[in-house]
């Protein structure tokens, strides 16, 4: 997926309208990929590490706004799966 169509899916999670917030919001988009990677997740696997590298970047728009900033128990679920997953199939040391 391009980065472009990261930016517009993300828009659309936050609903928002405009394009007023696109450079933090791609720069979330970069914080969110490099803090998945660090965990140690292949985001070159498709739609998965599209959606997750997405959803992490909403959490952190939403969480500078918000009382409770630990992450959602889904996202983290997520990032769970696909490190197992990836493990399983041996693409992790």
């Amino acid at each position: 997926m391009r980065d472009e169509d990261r930016l517009e899916i993300l828009k659309k999670d936050l609903q928002m309208l405009t394009s007023s917030n696109d450079e933090y919001l791609e720069i979330l988009l970069k914080q969110s990929k490099a803090a998945i990677t660090r965990e140690g997740i292949d985001l070159e696997i498709g739609i998965e590490g599209d959606m997750a590298v997405i959803q992490y970047a909403a959490y952190l728009f939403r969480k500078r706004s918000g009382q409770d900033t630990s992450m959602p128990r889904y996202l983290r679920l997520q990032l769970n799966n696909l490190k197992i997953s990836q493990k399983g199939k041996g693409k992790m040391k």
